[in-house]
């Protein structure tokens, strides 16, 4: 029975580029060498030097990760680029929600995935917020300066500056001190010990629990007023 990811009018190949599994998941090249790295997707190396993974491999992971339905590299669409930033305005529902001034929500994601998960979230919970994207670590840490958000979501495995390094150098900031930092990830509590120096006292959400964790961790950071009643 052929995968849902792959249309039936191409059978897809035993195994993808770097490049085609970034194209599929909606990911940076250099977030899918880190996946190879630690032995999340299986893969081997040509003669050249390539990078070649395996097809049944990433179709596990995204499947284990709510990525079901996501294109072969034919299909699916190219990701933004690593220095491109996304601002999305969430207009207030409610003449009381247009009162509040709309805290800004700066997301450091590099998964279009997650960019439009976390998007909905906060237009269905706080549509008063405004969210703002960045796709790597280096465009979040100048975003942060310019826009010094309420609210930061960073995930730990960034392209450019991994998140965890993300958060010491902010940290080193004083203007750091009046922003609410909510972590996410898709690595499991042993594989977030090497980051564990920057995850002390800091709210983490595993990713397949994005959906039911973030709404509460985010109502503990925003204005009480600014959910609907």
């Amino acid at each position: 029975m052929q995968s849902d990811k792959f249309p039936p009018e191409r059978q897809a190949p035993n195994h993808y580029t770097t490049i085609e599994v970034a194209r599929i998941l909606g990911m940076a090249v250099r977030s899918v060498q880190l996946m190879v790295d630690r032995n999340e997707l299986e893969a081997w190396k040509t003669p050249g030097g390539h990078r070649r993974i395996s097809r049944t491999s990433v179709e596990r992971w995204a499947s284990a990760h709510g990525l079901a339905g996501t294109g072969s590299p034919s299909h699916a669409p190219a990701p933004p680029p690593a220095t491109a930033t996304r601002t999305q305005v969430l207009p207030a529902k409610s003449t009381a929600l247009a009162s509040v001034q709309a805290p800004q929500i700066l997301l450091i994601e590099d998964s279009v995935h997650f960019q439009n998960l976390v998007g909905l979230i906060v237009k269905q919970h706080f549509p008063g917020a405004t969210l703002q994207v960045a796709n790597d670590g280096i465009t979040g840490l100048a975003l942060y300066g310019q826009i010094q958000p309420r609210v930061l979501i960073v995930d730990i495995l960034l392209p450019g500056i991994d998140g965890a390094t993300l958060i010491t150098t902010l940290r080193s900031h004083a203007q750091f001190a009046s922003s609410h930092l909510i972590v996410v990830t898709s690595l499991d509590e042993s594989q977030r010990e090497p980051y564990a120096f920057a995850l002390q006292g800091v709210k983490v959400i595993h990713k397949p629990r994005l959906v039911a964790e973030l709404p509460a961790a985010l109502a503990e950071c925003l204005p009480p007023g600014l959910v609907p009643t």
